[in-house]
């Protein structure tokens, strides 16, 4: 997205709220540009906006140094030494100003549209009982593009936290986004050193389910951000391991006793580790290295649960079976995962022909 055509820049009125734009960065001069940009186009002007440098070797700090001497709401700060990704976002978020309302991530290699800050300003600004406001977000590359953040009605804007929660944990609903699709109210950033509260490229989530306890959830109805998948983001990293099964397990144990029954949560968590175990079985097949296993085992054990060999045979055997009863479904599932094998890797997946 170039800045040629964003509207001119305004003076931000006395009574709009600050909003905290931050972007940690890692050796991201290949999309940064463009990431940055699309802060400078936004119609809402009332912003500050912190590049946090995680040490990067690249061309990276040059190019936000170059933004800053511009524009003197740009601000670039690097760390002397690299930061694990989760711990440099919560660097990010202790650096915003005081006076701050809101906070909103763009990662590095993602952009937001213009109307971004604007209208989810707009909406959280007319209910005070929002803490955090989503939006649907483009998300994809290499010729394969879907919309998340999809499911609630279009007459609701504005939902009570626990019942999002709830509907999240549940598998029900999966509307909480991902940092460069939602806004932060800045006073529940303040409220911990550590806002995204684990280490796991997932601790975005978590964070909606730690802080959205006692707040609403608000919800514009527009695709407001863009989210750029390639093989060097957390979301490839998670999308290739399947984090994502493991971390739905750890936000049941730890949140779920907010939300759910207990026999809800047991349920669930039951259902989940099924779910695990059926990917894993699956997974049995492509000859994955010593490295994915001892990644499955860990992440199993930091859950509290041994690995289950037994379990895992039961699967594969499943697995075998399918394969055999439903040759169609198994190679239009394989197809799907070549499509994605091709987009994590930045390239056009071959033509059907």
């Amino acid at each position: 997205m170039k800045a040629k055509n964003a509207p001119a820049r305004n003076a931000p009125s006395r009574n709009a709220p600050l909003i905290s734009v931050v972007t940690p960065v890692y050796n991201g001069e290949d999309f940064l540009r463009e990431c940055i940009e699309s802060v400078l186009a936004q119609t809402y002007a009332n912003w500050e906006y912190i590049i946090v440098n995680n040490a990067s070797t690249d061309g990276t700090l040059d190019i936000a140094e170059e933004y800053a001497r511009k524009d003197s709401r740009v601000r670039v700060v690097s760390n002397e030494t690299l930061l694990p990704i989760i711990a440099n976002h919560n660097r990010a978020f202790r650096l915003i100003a005081e006076n701050s309302k809101y906070c909103k991530v763009v990662s590095a290699d993602d952009w937001i549209y213009p109307e971004c800050l604007e209208k989810m300003a707009d909406l959280a600004e007319a209910n005070p009982s929002v803490g955090i406001v989503g939006a649907y977000q483009l998300s994809g590359g290499a010729g394969i593009w879907y919309v998340r953040n999809v499911g609630l009605s279009y007459r609701q804007t504005v939902v009570p936290g626990h019942d999002v929660c709830r509907s999240h944990l549940l598998g029900i609903l999966n509307v909480l986004g991902n940092p460069s699709s939602v806004m932060y109210r800045s006073d529940l950033i303040r409220k911990s050193d550590e806002f995204f509260p684990n280490a796991t490229h997932e601790a975005d989530t978590s964070a909606c389910l730690k802080h959205l306890r006692y707040d609403d959830f608000g919800f514009v109805h527009q695709v407001l951000a863009h989210e750029r998948i390639h093989r060097q983001t957390a979301t490839a990293a998670s999308l290739e391991k399947n984090a994502y099964i493991s971390a739905e397990i750890s936000d049941c144990q730890e949140y779920g006793g907010w939300y759910l029954t207990k026999k809800e949560r047991e349920m669930r968590i039951e259902q989940l580790l099924n779910q695990y175990y059926a990917y894993l079985s699956t997974a049995a097949f492509k000859f994955k290295d010593r490295k994915f296993w001892d990644y499955h085992a860990g992440r199993l054990h930091d859950l509290g649960y041994s690995f289950d060999g037994r379990k895992l045979s039961v699967g594969i055997a499943k697995k075998c079976l399918d394969l055999i009863l439903n040759p169609k479904e198994t190679v239009q599932t394989l197809s799907k995962r070549v499509r994605l094998h091709y987009m994590l890797r930045g390239m056009r997946a071959p033509s059907k022909g």
